[in-house]
């Protein structure tokens, strides 16, 4: 385990240097006060298919979604978060988006969203300190697409943080994500 840990800082590395456009970066640095260089993921192709993600990572800090095989990052996204992206989720409605470790447990076609994938939220851990705290912890923590009939713009995705928790991406992305990613895949979700 504590090999992980390094090889999750080298990731938050590769995250802080990886994605987009200039434009993408200048939105980014208004809203966090970095910036970020461009980045090509490599799109690890097998046998004419998306290859298959073995985690992800996310850093919300950075509004940014790792798809990662290996060390190799085949993919990286900017996301949108909850409304209220710092710190961890501590309850139901607090429209944070939780940090640690979790699994993408389930994939849903059939969301008020363009496709969701189901975060394994709330751990054990996550029940326990809700509730010494006197709060529920909540659920349907998920990544998804655009909510139905809805466009980037109209949600203000991603410069806007427009989930109640969740983390965004836009139709497109999410159908990449849908491709690489099997139920069963860990996440790890970073401040």
């Amino acid at each position: 385990m504590k090999k992980a840990i390094p090889a999750a800082l080298a990731l938050i590395a590769i995250a802080l240097a990886a994605t987009g456009t200039a434009e993408a970066q200048q939105k980014r640095g208004k809203r966090s006060g970095a910036q970020v260089a461009s980045y090509a993921p490599d799109l690890g192709f097998t046998e004419g298919r998306l290859e298959k993600a073995d985690r992800v990572v996310v850093n919300k800090r950075q509004r940014q979604l790792l798809v990662l095989r290996g060390e190799r990052v085949l993919d990286a996204f900017t996301i949108a978060l909850g409304r209220y992206p710092v710190g961890h989720k501590l309850a139901e409605g607090d429209q944070r988006t939780p940090e640690g470790a979790y699994t993408l447990d389930s994939k849903l076609a059939d969301s008020k969203f363009y496709r969701a994938i189901h975060i394994s939220y709330p751990s054990s851990g996550d029940v326990r300190r809700s509730r010494f705290l006197g709060l529920r912890p909540g659920g349907a923590i998920m990544i998804h697409g655009l909510p139905d009939g809805w466009s980037a713009s109209s949600v203000g995705h991603p410069v806007l943080d427009w989930t109640n928790g969740c983390i965004a991406v836009t139709n497109r992305e999410m159908d990449r994500l849908w491709a690489r990613i099997d139920a069963g895949t860990p996440i790890e979700i970073h401040p």
